[in-house]
């Protein structure tokens, strides 16, 4: 059942260039959104997004420093990407959560929002295992 939406997003995909559009919605953090992706001109389904190859803090952070970067950086995410913005969800990988997928997020403009983020400071580069820390 994991794999499900994962499975209807490779089918649709199937039949498409290397993007699908999808509708960004609510902001949970620096680095996960929600979105409305069409798989037919009737059928629509909500995902979470992470943000592929990056880090941000924590919403839920161990350290009050990384509670304030991980409100702004949420912040920032929700100034680059509003809800309503189109984007193309590039690289689409399953997640470990239900519900979750991952994927490179670009703008209309060619733009990846991953970069943007890092390139804020207030994300980092990461490939997976164990997430280096952000309090001090």
């Amino acid at each position: 059942m994991k794999n499900l939406l994962f499975f209807i997003l490779c089918m649709f995909m199937s039949g498409v260039a290397n993007a699908v559009p999808a509708v960004v919605d609510y902001h949970f953090d620096g680095d996960t959104f929600s979105a409305g992706v069409m798989l037919d001109t009737d059928v629509e389904i909500t995902v979470r997004v992470r943000l592929i190859n990056i880090d941000t803090p924590e919403i839920s952070g161990k350290c009050t420093a990384e509670k304030v970067m991980a409100q702004s950086a949420r912040d920032l995410l929700a100034t680059i990407i509003p809800r309503g913005t189109v984007v193309d969800l590039q690289n689409i990988k399953d997640d470990k959560y239900l519900g979750r997928i991952n994927a490179n997020v670009i703008l209309p403009d060619g733009r990846d929002v991953g970069q943007i983020m890092i390139d804020s400071g207030l994300a980092r580069p990461y490939s997976g295992g164990k997430r280096q820390p952000w309090c001090k």
